[in-house]
């Protein structure tokens, strides 16, 4: 599962090394892991993260943690530039960063930190300038706080084909009782189920995934309208309660951020 041509520098003799790329979009890295977590910023483009556990999604200026060894999938959603701050297990557990993906917002001092460390030689001097800037880093990175941009995958492989048609084709409109009967399910058991898997009900659920769907289509540039009324709100005045609700935000503003 491990890929020497995206770990170039797992044996590198450093506890932090930071890369950079540009990736097309629609460009996705197959199910793989990596000896070392990975702080991944999306400088540019949505970048989206699926594991067994669940999909995040990583909008522009905003980065994902996958822990070290950690198996996911990695797909562009649009043209992406990405800033990788790659941690060893060591480095990870002295700021106690989490043994589960998460998103992050990303301070304007961290992607300075993360700019700068770029363009450090592969075996920077640990003990001068180099080497604080990248402690540094790290102690930026423990500190971000963590954003609501994951939907959970249940482990039930009769749910988990559902959620993963969801995915596909998300939209408010899809009900309880359909989602059900293509579960195989009554409805109490589907319910019931449901919740034992992911911790939330199904409506709560197909909130998420609306919410980061909608997050997707807004980053390639859809109108506000266009995507509220594509994933089955109300009325474009709906969904930007919606919006504003969950992210403290309204969607123009949020691709803004």
């Amino acid at each position: 599962m491990r890929n020497s041509l995206l770990d170039p520098y797992e044996d590198l003799p450093r506890d932090v090394v930071v890369t950079s790329n540009d990736y097309a979009a629609s460009s996705t890295f197959p199910r793989h892991a990596h000896r070392r977590g990975q702080f991944a910023f999306a400088a540019r483009g949505t970048i989206s993260v699926t594991t067994p556990q669940g999909r995040w999604l990583v909008p522009p200026q905003r980065a994902c943690w996958v822990p070290a060894g950690l198996a996911h999938e990695m797909t562009m959603r649009g043209p992406v530039t990405m800033l990788n701050a790659f941690l060893s297990i060591e480095a990870a557990a002295a700021v106690t960063m989490p043994a589960q993906c998460h998103v992050y917002a990303v301070s304007p001092l961290l992607r300075q930190l993360l700019e700068g460390a770029v363009d450090l030689p592969a075996l920077y001097d640990e003990d001068g300038r180099a080497g604080k800037l990248m402690q540094l880093l790290v102690a930026e990175i423990a500190s971000m706080p963590m954003l609501s941009l994951h939907a959970p995958l249940p482990a039930d492989a009769r749910l988990a084909r559902v959620c993963r048609a969801l995915f596909d084709a998300p939209s408010l409109a899809i009900g309880l009782d359909e989602v059900a009967a293509d579960a195989g399910m009554s409805r109490r058991t589907f319910t019931r189920t449901f919740r034992a898997g992911t911790g939330v009900s199904f409506a709560e659920w197909r909130q998420q995934v609306c919410l980061l769907a909608a997050i997707e289509r807004l980053g390639q540039g859809q109108a506000v309208t266009r995507v509220a009324l594509d994933l089955g709100y109300a009325s474009p005045s709906a969904f930007s309660a919606a919006f504003r609700r969950e992210l403290g935000c309204s969607p123009s503003r949020y691709s803004e951020v």
